[in-house]
């Protein structure tokens, strides 16, 4: 991959505050940016090719879903749901092996960055092998995904789930969960060992997941906390909640609350946390999620494929609520598709356009991108999702030459980006400094994209 560049220069670029015209990008020696000027000349920069966005994270994957996607979409029975897609997932699963793993996160981290997406968050739950025993190292599994996002040069934030129970109130795992049974002990020991897999690595951060107020108890929720607050007391914290109104019911009846008025009441929930899904709130949990200064960590183009339901995402916004945007199954690895979406399942429950405008704009293209990627930067832990002074040179040129953003300038880019379609329209992808993607490729996408191809011939045979 090339070197850092010094200066960079782009006729048009999305800055916090909105878009500017020629603007001049330092970077320094460690991948950061050491400055931005607007109204600038070109002179001694290399002049990007079209307008440039803040790179997005991507703050929900679970990358071995990639191998799967479409291969779900047969009716399973006359009540098709997240949960017969469950059981297909742990078929699935039951085979992966850590090399296959490695091979479809490579693939699909790839995917990602030609997208748009400079950092993952990886909400990594598959860590012992098919017959449910642990690996001689606990951590196998995480360090292949870490391995992967290393190698094609995606930031990632690992993010061990902790899963110890099957539902609520401490029910046994099922056979087929037995491959991501953990306890706290062992979700920390992963951490220690990918902090130490990459000592002083800024691409490399870690947190820790519970999976879902079904898989873990207050105990297990409480030592985890403490015991990542002595490793890092900044380190994120990523939960499944509310994703379907099963486990909404189930909640209840086990405790008499809803899962995030549960979380809420319990746990020291603050800006740490991203709430992933949060599909099904009242407006009394969907005010005070926003004001617990959490993310909300939306995935519309999964949720849209399990049928989970819709974010009510007016009132979240309207209370100061930050969001961010996840690949999650990988059914799709766009983030321009996954904002598409999250705007129009707005539009038709409340049956009017342009729902998500902000003060900076009016622009709901522009909006959605700049409240995503600061939002997924809050929730990995990252100092991305804007084009600024001290975060990290994390840029995505569009190409100036599709016929979607001819005659473009300002709020007009990004509308065309988001609702025009957008294949094709991301041509060069810098992360921390290093341009990863040149003219649409990766150096190792062909690699990649064979050893992919055999991974998942392999599982499906």
């Amino acid at each position: 991959m090339s070197e850092f560049p010094t200066t960079l220069h782009t006729d048009d670029a999305l800055l916090p505050d909105g878009w500017a015209k020629h603007v001049r990008i330092e970077v320094d020696p460690l991948g950061n940016i050491a400055s931005v000027q607007t109204g600038s000349a070109p002179h001694g920069a290399e002049r990007l090719a079209g307008p440039v966005l803040p790179g997005m994270a991507s703050l929900h994957s679970h990358a071995f879903q990639r191998a799967m996607a479409g291969l779900a979409e047969v009716r399973a029975g006359s009540e098709d749901d997240f949960w017969s897609w469950r059981e297909l997932m742990y078929q699935f699963v039951a085979r992966l092996t850590p090399e296959q793993a490695a091979s479809v996160a490579k693939f699909t981290y790839i995917e990602m960055l030609k997208a748009g997406y400079t950092a993952v968050g990886e909400f990594h739950y598959v860590h012992n092998d098919g017959a449910g025993q642990r690996y001689p190292n606990i951590a196998k599994m995480s360090l292949a995904h870490v391995h992967a996002a290393r190698e094609v040069g995606i930031a990632i934030t690992l993010l061990p789930v902790l899963y110890s129970y099957g539902n609520f109130g401490g029910a046994p795992l099922g056979a087929r969960q037995q491959r991501f049974r953990t306890d706290p002990d062992a979700i920390l020991e992963i951490v220690r060992a990918v902090r130490s897999s990459a000592p002083g690595n800024p691409e490399v951060r870690t947190g820790v997941a519970p999976h879902s107020l079904r898989a873990v108890d207050l105990d297990g929720l409480q030592d985890l906390i403490a015991g990542l607050g002595e490793i890092d007391p900044e380190a994120p914290i990523h939960i499944h909640a509310a994703e379907q109104m099963r486990e909404v019911t189930d909640s209840l009846a086990f405790s008499g609350q809803r899962p995030v008025e549960w979380l809420l009441e319990h746990l020291p929930v603050d800006r740490r946390w991203c709430l992933v899904h949060a599909t099904h709130l009242t407006e009394t949990e969907t005010r005070a999620l926003a004001q617990s200064g959490a993310v909300a960590g939306l995935c519309p183009t999964t949720e849209a494929n399990l049928g989970d339901g819709i974010f009510p995402l007016p009132t979240f916004r309207a209370a100061g609520g930050r969001i961010g945007i996840g690949c999650d199954s990988h059914v799709s690895r766009n983030p321009f598709e996954e904002l598409r979406l999250l705007e129009y399942t707005q539009r038709l429950v409340l049956r009017r356009r342009n729902v998500t405008s902000g003060s900076l704009s009016a622009a709901v293209g522009t909006t959605l991108w700049l409240e995503a990627a600061a939002g997924g930067a809050q929730a990995l832990g990252r100092p991305m999702g804007a084009i600024a002074p001290g975060n990290r040179a994390d840029l995505v040129v569009l190409d100036a030459a599709r016929p979607d953003l001819a005659g473009r300038s300002g709020d007009t880019i990004a509308n065309a980006a988001v609702f025009s379609g957008s294949e094709g329209l991301v041509r060069d992808v810098m992360v921390a400094g290093r341009w990863r993607v040149r003219e649409g490729h990766h150096p190792q996408e062909a690699k990649a994209s064979e050893d992919y191809t055999r991974a998942v011939r392999e599982l499906l045979a």
